[in-house]
């Protein structure tokens, strides 16, 4: 893993952890480019993409995994977004 990029291992904790802490995440770290979030609570499956949706950042991939699901999602910073100046 790069440096910017992190892991946030939400599994076991319920709605709405695993997006608050995808949130201190990416705000805590201005560097970042990918974070991957490990959820076991099913409600993460809307959460996540709710998150990227109004924040403007993107889910790349969610993927099922043995006992849970890794959401992978593309940090946009305001310089990186279309037609920013």
């Amino acid at each position: 893993m790069s440096a910017d990029e992190a892991v946030v291992d939400a599994r076991g904790e319920r709605c709405p952890l695993p997006v608050i802490r995808l949130a201190r995440t990416v705000a805590e770290r201005p560097d970042l480019r990918l974070v991957t979030v490990l959820a076991t609570d099913p409600a993460a499956a809307h959460d996540v993409p709710a998150w990227c949706r109004m924040r403007g950042h993107r889910l790349v991939e969610a993927r099922t995994e043995a006992d849970h699901t890794a959401y992978v999602v593309e940090v946009v910073r305001p310089s990186t977004r279309e037609g920013a100046p």
